[in-house]
């Protein structure tokens, strides 16, 4: 079983909502991570990764229309970053190197859709 930590905590007066906050998983499956925000004019969620004794990692975005991952990293995004809308981060094929803490970040993009 891997530990696979999503964050709990928020930004901007508990406006970013990450769950579950705590999963273990077998290796070879899928682990979800959920998050959304209420910050009016954001539109992207940004997912990181920090392992132990490593820097923190950028795994991608969902912005108001899909998401996008980072290539090679066993990761997914679905979902939109508008406000109260449901991004969800999928971590694939879990291994040891899976077992770390993840997080979401809200964040304001200037481009127009």
């Amino acid at each position: 079983m891997f530990n696979v930590i999503p964050v709990l905590g928020s930004s901007l007066s508990d406006q970013v909502h990450q769950t579950p906050a705590e999963m273990f998983h077998k290796p070879g499956g899928a682990a979800l991570i959920n998050c959304s925000h209420s910050i009016d004019g954001y539109d992207q969620i940004l997912w990181y990764k920090h392992s132990n004794n490593k820097q923190m990692q950028f795994l991608g975005y969902n912005d108001v229309i899909t998401g996008y991952a980072v290539p090679g990293l066993n990761v997914k995004m679905n979902g939109s970053a508008n406000k109260y809308k449901l991004c969800t981060l999928t971590v694939e094929d879990l291994s040891v190197d899976s077992s770390a803490i993840y997080f979401c970040a809200a964040r304001y993009h200037s481009a127009s859709y």
